[in-house]
């Protein structure tokens, strides 16, 4: 587990009451959360960079008394370990297959968000047996047409690494950069930044950056492309887009190219929302959840009364 203060621990702990799982691998133990019953339908919560299963804890926290959810904590990232380890986007695809494989998950609506959509996606289409619905807020599976100024400088090898894996760059202006709506609170904040809270744990949110390809030639290019041309497999399914439309970095062509692939996709634009839509707009983000896959605790009147969704779609 990562070396966080008990100050830290108390501020974020109470809003994540989760209990840990651990799945072995090679280099480390990978952890996971595994809420509600073990029969039915599986809710599978796949996160980016630079989060972890934390960002999910709203959602699981009112879909598991009526859905199994289960929230993968990437090797690096969250309360799993943190081996002396590079790792690329096929990496993270194969670790979370066998999480699937190993809980034997089925009947799996997929939600992910930032790289958890590729690495999901990735994932699931060689399962596709196992899954019954798509649920995506802001993200991407293709290789990238272009990078966004401020990730590619953090893709500079030295000045990115001492900027991400010395300074915390990433993390710390991710609090703020991924919001458009509303500002997170101090728990929320300290719940973000608890795992990478020095150099060594903070290896994974530099190396993520530094795996988004700008090439061809790179392996994660070609991993991309694989997931790309595959995706209109996926369009028989179920499936739900949310976006933040204030997102830059995974902006509304994103949104659109989606569309493409899945033209009877249901399409939700959030316009006053940025790019941690589960932040940015909690109501929105559990109702239009909650009403995909039917039931939760509480979506909250404020959620069923919302005003800033333009549904697009069938």
């Amino acid at each position: 587990m990562p070396a966080s203060s008990k100050t830290n621990d108390a501020k974020w702990r109470s809003e994540y009451p989760f209990s840990s799982h651990w799945m072995n691998l090679p280099d480390g133990q990978l952890h996971y959360v595994d809420e509600g019953s073990r029969s039915g339908e599986t809710l599978l919560f796949v996160h980016g960079n630079p989060t972890w299963s934390f960002h999910w804890r709203r959602l699981i926290t009112a879909m598991s008394p009526t859905r199994r959810c289960v929230a993968i904590d990437h090797l690096g990232c969250g309360l799993s370990d943190k081996p002396h380890v590079g790792y690329r986007l096929a990496d993270r695809i194969r670790h979370l297959g066998r999480l699937v494989d190993e809980l034997d998950l089925r009947h799996v609506t997929l939600v992910a968000q930032d790289w958890g959509g590729a690495i999901g996606l990735g994932a699931m289409l060689d399962r596709q047996e196992r899954l019954d619905r798509v649920l995506l807020y802001n993200t991407g599976a293709w290789p990238p047409d272009s990078i966004p100024a401020r990730i590619n400088v953090c893709k500079t090898p030295l000045l990115g690494k001492l900027a991400l894996q010395g300074g915390n760059l990433f993390s710390l202006t991710a609090l703020r950069m991924t919001m458009a709506r509303r500002k997170l609170d101090a728990i929320a904040e300290a719940g973000y930044l608890a795992p990478y809270n020095n150099w060594a744990n903070r290896r994974a949110v530099y190396e993520f950056v530094a795996d988004i390809p700008r090439t061809p030639d790179h392996p994660t290019w070609r991993t991309l492309k694989s997931i790309d041309e595959r995706l209109p497999q996926l369009a028989r399914l179920p499936i739900r887009l949310v976006w933040g439309m204030q997102d830059w970095c995974f902006t509304p062509a994103c949104l659109e190219r989606f569309q493409r692939y899945w033209p009877e996709a249901e399409a939700f634009r959030l316009e006053d929302v940025g790019h941690w839509v589960p932040e940015d707009a909690p109501e929105e983000a559990l109702r239009l959840l909650a009403e995909f896959v039917g039931g939760a605790t509480a979506v909250g009147d404020a959620a069923a009364h919302s005003t800033h969704v333009v549904r697009e779609g069938v």
